[in-house]
């Protein structure tokens, strides 16, 4: 499939605005669709991720069974990001076109009506059909939430991972700006990952403490499959003190799975913002989850 081109420019882009609909045709008549687009957040726990699976619940088939009650047709819906088994969002985008007509309102509320409670519509925006979820975004944030404690969580075992080990944040911060820029991230890469090719481009990586939790926020073009939790189970090894700061650097370089430290547990990863280009009306970040 061909990417559609970003818009450039965000006033000669605007100017379009309101988006006209498409007309095709169905024999000898004509169908009006509209691209739909939806802002979601969810609680990943119960689902096998967001990709629709044939013999496990997922996130994407919720959401196409909600959408398409409400415009009455069948309705497939394209994500920005593909968060992984047990992986939540408090930002995620996705698209669909339809031929049905309703205010935003009515796709906000409808939808989330039709969802399990734990889903759920943030926000809705009609846009052109240049507009793709996936292929027209700039960059993915994900946040990592960790209990640095003796005690493992009971009430957020599902929210946050957990090490019972102490952590030095200082080093890894330092660890981690070795992987800042565009870089072969085999290493990071689980053995089961799809991508065509291993080379992302990581924008920033954060760490920042709040009590016992320490987040760690990434924000890159893309990620390979299990590419964040692979990351912060290297930063855990550097942060308690069993690998120095430069074996990060050193097992970017190696591009091999084995060099890495462990896949870290997905309940403490968050899909919290997708940005696309100026020209588009879309939110870029949602909330933050933060825990004291």
């Amino acid at each position: 499939m061909a990417r559609p081109s970003p818009r450039v420019g965000h006033s000669s882009y605007q100017a379009r605005l309101p988006w006209r609909p498409r007309l095709q045709r169905q024999g000898n008549r004509r169908i009006v669709t509209r691209r739909i687009v939806l802002g979601l957040e969810y609680d990943g726990s119960r689902y096998a991720g967001w990709q629709r699976q044939r013999h496990a619940r997922s996130v994407q088939a919720e959401v196409e069974a909600a959408a398409s009650a409400v415009a009455d047709e069948t309705l497939g819906v394209t994500a920005a990001g593909r968060t992984d088994s047990g992986v939540h969002a408090t930002h995620q985008v996705v698209h669909f076109d339809t031929c049905a007509q309703r205010p935003e309102r009515a796709w906000i509320r409808g939808v989330t009506t039709n969802l399990p409670e734990d889903i759920g519509v943030l926000w809705a925006r009609e846009a052109d059909e240049a507009f793709h979820a996936r292929y027209q975004a700039l960059s993915r944030l994900y946040r990592y939430v960790l209990l640095s404690d003796s005690r493992r969580p009971v009430l957020n075992r599902h929210r946050v991972a957990w090490t019972w080990k102490s952590l030095a944040l200082a080093p890894m911060q330092q660890a981690a700006n070795y992987l800042i820029g565009e870089h072969d991230f085999s290493s990071f890469r689980a053995v089961a990952c799809q991508a065509r090719h291993p080379v992302r481009r990581i924008e920033r990586i954060e760490l920042g403490q709040q009590g016992r939790y320490i987040t760690i926020d990434v924000e890159a073009n893309a990620f390979l499959h299990h590419m964040v939790r692979n990351i912060v189970g290297s930063l855990l090894a550097v942060g308690a003190n069993d690998r120095p700061v430069e074996w990060l650097g050193d097992v970017l370089e190696a591009r091999d799975r084995t060099k890495a430290g462990i896949t870290a547990p997905a309940a403490g990863l968050y899909m919290t913002g997708v940005r696309y280009p100026d020209g588009y009306d879309m939110p870029a970040v949602g909330w933050l989850p933060r825990f004291a």
